[in-house]
């Protein structure tokens, strides 16, 4: 008899946490109860459609993750209870062994479902934060032993400018679900904060490859199509999306359509999504870096970039970024601020500024939709504010 997927809505306390998500995914992971966990807001209309509850399910899938819909509409990504433990497996062993977890991340993404994941695993109960509780305060009531924690590049330079003496009570926190800036990542080591940059995706479980280095068991080369990720962690494909599936997943690998290198090491440098790149004057350019550049301008406080056309270059550069409260950054200013570390071509050529940087239920920039919304205002002049701040959601590393 086919099985049924259980959905649960996005918990709305600790306690909901605790209480109904956690037993959730242990009944998963011992293939009693297939699960997904919905995000919150107006995400979880759209993944309910994706995840079809009352279809049958593939077989193989004990946990189904609805993705950020990065690129695209979000996809429901089947996880067999082998690849999950897999993952968790692996990232004990590069961390030091199994440990307690502080939960900062959403659950209805793999960051955050992997937390819970880890904790079920190690026979622990993770710590979830209650709602404006200070990171110290959290960090007190965990058990003693190791600890470790996940979160996405901004809460770390929340917590690094606010709390770096908790951060440092960490064996190791995780950072990842967006690109983590060099100079922020410098920052946190240099403060003794043990912070370690991830690479995964829902399709891997999760966190595959930490400080450019793959997991145990996990293949990683890189080709003209992007970085290709192979070993124990992979999903079994996409729900009812066969051709997706056949597309993304084919001898045992995954496509994962992210630009990369292989340095002599072995370790891999992400560039970003190949759809991010924008093609300016015949020069690719890697948004991400653009963006990390931005945010050390004492200007800036965070940034989002992406590429709009134009019938002299092919593509521009467009930057839209949040203002460090009382300064007012102007392009005259941030395009040799850019130039001088990144080259010409990556300096912008529109510039907007915006209330914050709206993000996905995973946590990842959502660049399509500032975009999007900028096209929609009918382009905003250079240095007008566009308010989108309050959209989208937090997820993280993993």
């Amino acid at each position: 008899m086919p099985r049924q997927l259980t959905v649960l809505p996005a918990p709305d306390s600790p306690d909901a946490v605790l209480g109904t998500v956690l037993p959730a995914v242990r009944a998963a992971l011992d293939g009693t109860a297939p699960l997904a966990v919905l995000p919150s807001g107006p995400a979880a209309a759209a993944a309910r459609e994706v995840l079809a509850p009352g279809e049958p399910l593939e077989d193989g899938a004990d946990l189904v993750v609805v993705t950020s819909g990065s690129t695209g509409g979000g996809r429901g990504v089947l996880l067999p209870a082998s690849a999950l433990a897999a993952s968790a497996g692996v990232t004990a062993d590069r961390l030091g062994g199994p440990g307690a977890w502080l939960l900062t991340l959403p659950v209805s993404a793999i960051a955050g479902l992997q937390v819970l994941v880890r904790s079920v695993l190690a026979g622990t109960v993770p710590t979830a934060p209650a709602p404006g509780e200070d990171l110290a305060a959290a960090v007190a009531r965990m058990p003693t032993g190791r600890r470790y924690t996940a979160m996405v590049p901004t809460q770390l330079r929340r917590y690094l400018h606010r709390e770096p003496e908790a951060l440092r009570a960490f064996d190791a926190v995780l950072v990842g679900g967006a690109a983590t800036d060099p100079a922020l990542l410098a920052r946190a080591r240099e403060a003794g904060v043990a912070a370690v940059t991830t690479y995964g995706m829902t399709e891997t479980a999760g966190g595959c490859v930490y400080d450019g280095v793959p997991l145990g068991g996990v293949r990683v080369r890189v080709t003209g199509d992007g970085i290709v990720v192979g070993g124990p962690v992979l999903a079994l494909g996409y729900r009812r999306d066969p051709e997706g599936t056949a597309t993304a997943f084919a001898g045992g690998e995954f496509r994962t359509r992210d630009a990369g290198s292989l340095g002599p090491d072995g370790r891999l440098t992400v560039l970003g999504r190949l759809d991010d790149v924008v093609v300016t004057g015949g020069v690719n350019v890697a948004p991400q870096a653009v963006e990390g550049a931005l945010r050390e301008h004492p200007a800036v406080a965070d940034a989002v970039v992406f590429g709009r056309p134009d019938d002299e270059w092919g593509q521009r550069v467009v930057a839209a970024v949040v203002p460090v409260p009382g300064a007012a950054p102007d392009l005259a200013a941030l395009r040799p601020w850019v130039a001088e570390r990144l080259g010409g071509p990556s300096a912008p050529r529109e510039l907007h500024l915006i209330g914050s940087v709206p993000t996905l239920h995973t946590g990842k920039p959502d660049r399509r939709g500032v975009a999007a919304r900028l096209a929609r205002d009918g382009g905003l002049p250079a240095g007008s504010r566009a308010e989108l701040a309050g959209r989208g959601g937090q997820g993280g590393p993993s």
